[in-house]
């Protein structure tokens, strides 16, 4: 996706991606659903299911696409798994979204901390 911004630009290559994966998902979903199932019922799902699906998911293409030429595969894609997973510890500890509140202890501690160091390392050039 880095290369495909800086051929077509950045935002170019986030709606060509988007558009891509929506034929790609349509395409499946009637091939393997005979229809469009249960794709209504998505417009009647709360708010966080479209932000949370839809909204992070071009975020995070867009991420791709701008930052990997510039920090490289590595640390974007390190980054990106960190906070990942740092939002997941939050809505996990917090109940968010309808999500089973679960407790921090210290191996999930250790292990985002860990993540977080592993993450800022892949940003070090030598």
């Amino acid at each position: 996706m880095g290369r495909f911004g800086e051929r077509i630009g950045s935002i170019e290559a986030l709606a060509a991606n988007l558009a891509f994966s929506t034929l790609v998902a349509t395409t499946l979903l009637f091939v393997l659903r005979g229809g469009p199932g249960g794709l209504g019922a998505a417009f009647r799902s709360p708010w966080w299911y479209w932000v949370g699906g839809g909204g992070m998911g071009v975020l995070v293409v867009f991420s791709i696409t701008v930052c990997a030429p510039r920090i490289g595969a590595t640390a974007t894609i390190g980054v990106l798994i960190a906070g990942q997973l740092a939002m997941g510890v939050v809505i996990d500890r917090f109940g968010l979204f309808g999500v089973e509140r679960v407790e921090l202890a210290w191996p999930r501690i250790l292990g985002v901390l860990l993540l977080a160091i592993g993450a800022a390392l892949s940003l070090y050039r030598t």
